[in-house]
């Protein structure tokens, strides 16, 4: 990511489990891709919790985005189709939602809605208060997850994460059963929403950035809070970056490449501008 932002490197590759893309991305003012999760190979790679776990790119300039879906297509869907239909339709998530984000982020996301707006999309609010219980089935899923793949292993890991993974290994199997039925039940209810909006907005995280030495035992469930509806979705995202912070713009499953070529359009917008203005 250094290399990306310093621009000796066009775009660096990451993995995206509950939002390790989208956040630093957000964070350090860079765009971020997040793919349909089961695109892409792990060759060489490891999972932490294969119910969540996707490839993502890192870049600079939202105009380059369709160049990177192609590294995670299935063949069929390499280029985009002539015939597949723009996305045109937009809901943002209603500001009672927002109630933790700082003051920054808050202008960046109505400022993202009107960026939206001037591309041609027709935009609506949405109150998506059942996505509260989002995080309290992805934690125990990836943390059971990763416990078993890391098993073993313990030892060798920071006294957090350990932590994390020694409680999913204690988690019984009927109560992961359970959890994977409202999972199921919460993507069918994404799946509702994508089908009647195409697209949803919403912050990548509730803050600018994070102080370094300051207490962050409460950072983590702060940002799980804007990230896990997606991770639970397995749906694709583009992090479009923000004068502070930045933006989740999502599309259904296997909708990447007309997600990234809106992507290019909004970034083409923005380039056409002054370059002091190129972020919003």
């Amino acid at each position: 990511m250094a290399s990306v932002l310093e621009g000796s490197a066009v775009a660096a590759i990451g993995t995206d489990t509950g939002g390790s893309v989208r956040v630093p991305a957000a964070l350090c003012g860079l765009a971020g891709y997040r793919s349909t999760i089961g695109r892409g190979h792990w060759r060489g790679g490891a999972h932490l919790a294969e119910s969540f776990d996707t490839m993502g790119w890192l870049f600079r300039d939202l105009e380059d985005a369709p160049l990177l879906a192609g590294p995670f297509a299935h063949a069929e869907a390499a280029s985009i189709s002539p015939a597949t239909p723009a996305l045109t339709r937009c809901a943002f998530v209603s500001e009672s939602f927002l109630h933790d984000c700082e003051p920054e982020i808050v202008a960046g996301f109505r400022a993202a809605i009107r960026e939206l707006e001037a591309l041609g999309l027709e935009l609506r609010s949405i109150d998506p208060g059942w996505w509260a219980e989002s995080t309290e089935i992805f934690a125990p899923i990836q943390a059971w997850e990763a416990a078993r793949l890391h098993a073993g292993h313990f030892d060798r890991i920071q006294p957090a994460i350990r932590e994390r993974l020694e409680w999913g290994a204690r988690i019984a199997a009927d109560e992961i059963a359970a959890l994977r039925q409202r999972h199921a039940a919460f993507n069918a209810r994404m799946d509702e929403l994508f089908a009647a909006h195409q697209l949803l907005l919403l912050p990548c995280a509730p803050v600018v950035r994070l102080v370094a030495g300051a207490d962050h035992s409460g950072t983590r469930g702060r940002l799980l809070r804007y990230t896990t509806p997606f991770s639970l979705a397995g749906v694709p995202v583009v992090t479009v970056p923000c004068a502070n912070g930045g933006m989740q713009l999502a599309a259904a499953r296997n909708c990447d490449e007309p997600l990234l070529q809106l992507a290019a359009r909004l970034g083409a917008r923005r380039n056409s501008v002054a370059p002091a203005s190129r972020t919003l």
